[in-house]
């Protein structure tokens, strides 16, 4: 299964609709996975022309936005916890991975910088944002492959 995975979109602010690049990386995945702050839910209706989205709640999003701030997704035997974050960057992954019981997989935003790496087990997968030219040292998105029990991530400058 390919998941393409995506996070602080923060449109209009940082850009006014999804980057083109994104759509054609993401043409043949079977899933996508938002982490939060689109602020606008039409990314949402862009994006689901191209596969079937989970999302969460960012800490820019609407409050009366009706995603939840957390959720498990069981894919392909494989348990993903998806959640924006919050906080300061610093000690983010360990705020976070203590929102969750037993995972395989985090995916996770709010700090606008790419991480793909596993800890004590679990791969923390953060795509970076694919619009913020402010925070961000360049824009981002990512792929997760999973296969049986084989998991990868990657990073795609775009």
């Amino acid at each position: 299964m390919k998941i393409g995975v995506l996070s602080d979109t923060h449109i209009p602010h940082r850009g006014k609709k999804i980057p083109g690049k994104i759509i054609k990386l993401f043409t043949d995945v079977d899933l996508i996975l938002h982490a939060g702050d689109l602020v606008n839910r039409t990314v949402i209706e862009e994006l689901e022309i191209l596969a079937k989205v989970e999302v969460v709640k960012g800490n820019m999003d609407e409050p009366n936005s009706p995603y939840p701030i957390k959720k498990v997704l069981n894919v392909e035997k494989v348990n993903i916890g998806l959640i924006h974050g919050y906080g300061s960057p610093f000690g983010i992954r360990e705020r976070i991975r203590k929102e969750f019981d037993e995972l395989d997989i985090i995916v996770y935003g709010h700090s606008h910088k790419p991480y793909n790496k596993i800890e004590l087990g679990v791969l923390f997968f953060n795509p970076g944002t694919p619009t913020d030219k402010i925070f961000a040292l360049y824009n981002s998105v990512g792929i997760l492959n999973i296969n049986g029990n084989n998991v990868k991530g990657q990073i795609i400058k775009i």
